[in-house]
C-alpha cells in the first residue's frame, strides 16, 4: 500500500466520545472498547484525558498495558499545553511500545483574547515550549491548534511552522465548532500545505465536529486536499453533535475506490463494534444511520425489492457482509448445540470468548431459541454484546425475581428480589406502586438498594421484526448529589426483565462510582478538553 494514498485512522471514541453526556466509561468499559478498536484495525487509539482525573489516568495507563504492544496500534493520550497535563499524559503512556502525546492550544482570536487571556506570541512560544516538552517525552508528538478554522491563517501557518520545527510529527487541524463547510475546510488544507515550509515533515490530520450536520464531509474534503489522518468516533458519538463518523469515512473510502485512498481497518469488524459501544455508552444508534443503523441495509419500498431480487447492486452499493452483518448460513434453533452457536459468533467477529462466557451465553441463546424458534444474526450480536458485558461488569446488585401486575384497572404494583453480591446472604424483597409498569419496577430497585438517583431517560426497541423480538432497553439516571450520569443496557424477549436489568445496571454503575475511583469523573470541563 503506496503510504501518500494510505488513511491512518485516529479514534478517539475513548476521549472526545466520552464527552457525550451519559457516556461516561469505567477502566475496564474502556479497555473493553480498546480491544475491539484493536481489532477493527485503528491506527491510533485516544485513550483519554489523563490529567482530568485519578479514574482516566489509569485507564489510559492500563489500555497502555493492555493494548500498546509492539503489533498492536499507537496509545495516544490528550493534553493542554500545560506542564502539568502534559507530564500526566508521559506517565500514563509509559507501558505503551508505541506512544504519541496530543497537545493543544486554542489559536483563535476570540480563543486567544477571552479564553487563555494571551496574545498571539504568548501562545505561539507556549505551544513551542510544551511541543519541545511533549517530545522529550515520546517520539511521536500531534499538535493542535484549537479553533482552527476560525483562526487568523498567516497565524496559523506560523504557529504550525514552530511547532514542527519545535518536533510535532502530527498537525492535526480541528474544526472545534463544527462551522466550517467542506468547501472552506478543503481550501484550508490546500493553503497549510501550499504556505507551511516544513510541512512534508508532519502528517496532516483533521477532527471535525458535526454540529452543522457536515464532520465526515468535511473530514473527506480534508483527505482529498492531503490530509492523511481522520480523527472520528464510533457511531460519531461525542460533545454536542459529535464527530467524523469512523464507519462513514471507512466505508466511503472502501466503495468509492475511484477516489484512490485506502485505510487499514477491518470493515468485517464495524458491526460489532458499533454494537458494543452503543451498549456500553448506552447511546442508541439512530435506524436510519448511515453504515450501522437498523435500516441501513433494509428494502421497503416494491420497485427497490424487485430490483434486489434481480441483482442485488441496483440499489445496494455495500455488502452487508463488508461491515459484519453475514447472511445466516446455519439456522440457529432450540435444537442447535454449543458448537454451532461458537461457529456462528466467531463468523460475526467475536472470536475472544472464554468457556466461562460461552456457557452463560449458550444458556441465554437456548432460553431465546425456545422463546423465537429461530436466532438471527442481529439477535447473536444483541445476546453476545450483552453477555460478554455482563461477564466483566462487577455488580453490586444482581436481580433474582422481578415480576409485575398492571391493566386497564388497578395501579400496576411491581414486587422484586435483589441479592447483594457485598453480602450474598443479603437477599432484599419489597414491592411498589408505580404510574406505569416500568415506573414500579424502578421505584423497587431505588427502594431497595437505598440510592439516591433519578430516572431521566428511558429507551426501548426491538433487535429484529417480529411480535417475539428482542427487546433492547437503556435507561439513564443521574446521581441526586453529584449530577453524574450512568447509563444501563440490558435485551430481552420481555421488556419489563430488560428495563430491571437495565435500570440495576445503571444503579450498579452508579455504586461502582461511590465505592471507587475507577470512573471518569471528567473534572476538567468539557469546554477545555475540546478540540
Amino acid at each position: 500500500m503506496s503510504e501518500d494514498k494510505r488513511i491512518y485512522i485516529f479514534d478517539t471514541t475513548l476521549r472526545d466520545g466520552e464527552q457525550s453526556p451519559g457516556a461516561s466509561m469505567n477502566a475496564d468499559e474502556k479497555l473493553t472498547i480498546a480491544k475491539q478498536l484493536a481489532a477493527l484495525k485503528v491506527d491510533v487509539i485516544e485513550a483519554g484525558f489523563p490529567v482530568s482525573s485519578d479514574g482516566d489516568f489509569n485507564a489510559v495507563h492500563l489500555i497502555a498495558r493492555e493494548i500498546g504492544t509492539a503489533t498492536g496500534p499507537t496509545i495516544c493520550a490528550l493534553a493542554r499545553a500545560l506542564p502539568k497535563d502534559i507530564e500526566a499524559a508521559a506517565k500514563a503512556l509509559e507501558p505503551a511500545k508505541k506512544k504519541r502525546l496530543h497537545t493543544f492550544i486554542a489559536t483563535s482570536p476570540i480563543h486567544m483574547e477571552y479564553k487563555l487571556k494571551m496574545t498571539p506570541n504568548e501562545v505561539l512560544k507556549k505551544a513551542q515550549e510544551m511541543v519541545k516538552l511533549a517530545r522529550s517525552f515520546v517520539d511521536e508528538v500531534e499538535f493542535s491548534p484549537e479553533d482552527a478554522c476560525r483562526s487568523d491563517k498567516e497565524f496559523l501557518y506560523e504557529i504550525i511552522t514552530a511547532a514542527i520545527e519545535s518536533g510535532a510529527t502530527s498537525i492535526n487541524i480541528p474544526d472545534t465548532v463544527g462551522y466550517t463547510t467542506p468547501m472552506e475546510f478543503g481550501q484550508l488544507i490546500a493553503d497549510i500545505r501550499k504556505n507551511v515550509k516544513n510541512i512534508d515533515q508532519a502528517i496532516i490530520s483533521v477532527h471535525c465536529h458535526n454540529d452543522l450536520g457536515l464532520a465526515t464531509a468535511n473530514s473527506l474534503a480534508a483527505i482529498t486536499n492531503g490530509a492523511r489522518q481522520v480523527e472520528c468516533t464510533i457511531n460519531g458519538i461525542g460533545e454536542r453533535a459529535g464527530n467524523a463518523s469512523l464507519e462513514e469515512i471507512v466505508m466511503i473510502l472502501k466503495t468509492r475506490k475511484d477516489l484512490g485512498l485506502t485505510t487499514n481497518i477491518d470493515s468485517k469488524q464495524i458491526i460489532r463494534t458499533s454494537k458494543l459501544v452503543s451498549n456500553v455508552t448506552g447511546i442508541f444508534v439512530q435506524p436510519n444511520k448511515a453504515i450501522v443503523g437498523a435500516n441501513a441495509f433494509a428494502h421497503e419500498s416494491g420497485i427497490h425489492q424487485d430490483g434486489m431480487l434481480k441483482n442485488q447492486k441496483t440499489y445496494e452499493i455495500m455488502n452487508p457482509e463488508d461491515i459484519g452483518l453475514l447472511s445466516t448460513q446455519i439456522p440457529l434453533g432450540p435444537r442447535s448445540g454449543k458448537h454451532a452457536l461458537k461457529s456462528r459468533i466467531e463468523q460475526l467477529g467475536f472470536r475472544d470468548i472464554n468457556d466461562k462466557t460461552l456457557d452463560d451465553l449458550y444458556q441465554r441463546f437456548i432460553k431465546l431459541a425456545d422463546e423465537k424458534k429461530r436466532v438471527d444474526d442481529r439477535d447473536l450480536v444483541s445476546l453476545t454484546t450483552n453477555t460478554t458485558l455482563k461477564s466483566d461488569m462487577q455488580a453490586t446488585f444482581t436481580l433474582l425475581h422481578a415480576q409485575v401486575t398492571c391493566g386497564s384497572s388497578g395501579l400496576p404494583t411491581a414486587s422484586v428480589m435483589l441479592q447483594d453480591q457485598r453480602d450474598k446472604t443479603n437477599v432484599l424483597r419489597g414491592a411498589e406502586l408505580g404510574t406505569g409498569p416500568v415506573d414500579a419496577i424502578c421505584k423497587c430497585i431505588k427502594k431497595l438498594t437505598k440510592s439516591s438517583c433519578t430516572l431521566i431517560e428511558f429507551s426501548v426497541k426491538s433487535v429484529t421484526e417480529g411480535i417475539d423480538s428482542l427487546g433492547e432497553v437503556i435507561i439513564r439516571v443521574k446521581d441526586d448529589d453529584t449530577n453524574a450520569i450512568y447509563s444501563g443496557h440490558a435485551a430481552n424477549t420481555d421488556i419489563l426483565i430488560a428495563s430491571a436489568q437495565a435500570y440495576l445496571n445503571a444503579i450498579n454503575r452508579y455504586f461502582e462510582k461511590r465505592e471507587s475511583a475507577k470512573i471518569n469523573p471528567q473534572r476538567v470541563s468539557s469546554k477545555e478538553a475540546s478540540l
